[in-house]
């Protein structure tokens, strides 16, 4: 989750200053005398939707070392921390993938994977996680985070963000001249969009950016499936995966979280979990061990 929260931040900075720079600029020429042109419009808004995509894509394992406090590991000085680089390295090896950079990071149990391309990628793991799990556990988790970089997610994911920005940009600036052509019908005197269009333009860009999330959160979703049946296949059974994430999700043998039993909650059948960028853990056990 670590990294997908990451990327959107990075992606909503980014915006922003887009933003900004093409008002200042005045570059938004998709404002006629005679209306919107649409097709102006739509280019704006897919430049600054990819724009803004691509580079916090680019920006992504610099900002993902930044804040957590990320060691790359580039000499091992320690037996745990020879094993990690050893075992990262045969598992790229199996996935056929070039060796990433390896950190490790003061945390609660976690890792994650980041990285533009499958030759500039970073698998970090937390403290945490190297403390509270078996080492089958552990290279099973190292798995998962390699499996993400096989099937190139963050560039996918960066494709759909890319497309949820665009028509972001592009619906909010339609409705918000629409919105300000209603309130402007009767003065005649006014020249080009005011207030209402500017104010109704960052609620739209608000409201749209959050349903446009429930896309974005459930591709993510589909990626940890496919990112859990990589590391059973990477680990030759999805026993040490299955494993892996019972400890994650502190869950019994009944399969339900610890902090969920008395109250018998299914995680994700609740409306949040429409914005949950990871699916439930017991339907990620299930769907592996339905393989």
């Amino acid at each position: 989750m670590k990294r997908i929260l990451l990327f959107l931040a990075t992606n909503l900075a980014v915006m922003l200053v887009l933003s900004i720079t093409a008002s200042v600029l005045g570059v938004n020429r998709f404002l006629t005398a005679n209306g919107l042109n649409l097709g102006m419009l739509l280019v704006f808004a897919a430049l600054m939707g990819f724009g803004g995509a691509f580079i916090s894509l680019l920006m992504s394992k610099t900002i993902a070392k930044w804040s957590t406090g990320a060691r790359v590991i580039t000499h091992p000085s320690t037996t745990a921390e020879f094993w990690l680089v050893q075992t990262v390295q045969k598992l790229t090896e199996r996935a056929g993938l070039p060796m990433p950079e390896v950190a490790v990071y003061e945390g609660e149990p976690n890792a994650f994977a980041t990285g533009a391309t499958k030759n500039s990628s970073l698998v970090a793991v937390s403290t945490g996680l190297l403390q509270s799990m078996s080492q089958d556990e552990v290279e099973a988790v190292l798995a998962h985070e390699v499996a993400h970089i096989a099937n190139g997610d963050m560039v996918t994911l960066t494709l759909v963000q890319g497309v949820v920005n665009t028509f972001v940009i592009f619906l909010a600036r339609v409705v918000g001249y629409a919105v300000d052509s209603m309130l402007r019908r009767n003065d005649e005197e006014s020249s080009g969009p005011g207030i209402g269009y500017m104010v109704t333009v960052v609620i739209c860009e608000i409201v749209f950016g959050v349903l446009a999330s429930i896309i974005v959160a459930t591709f993510s979703r589909r990626r940890e499936f496919r990112a859990d049946a990589g590391a059973a296949q990477l680990m030759g059974s999805p026993t040490p995966m299955v494993s892996a994430l019972r400890r994650l999700g502190g869950l019994d043998a009944d399969g339900l979280p610890q902090n969920m039993q008395a109250m018998g909650i299914s995680g994700g059948k609740s409306w949040l979990g429409l914005f949950s960028s990871h699916p439930p853990i017991e339907a990620r056990i299930a769907a592996l061990q339905s393989r």
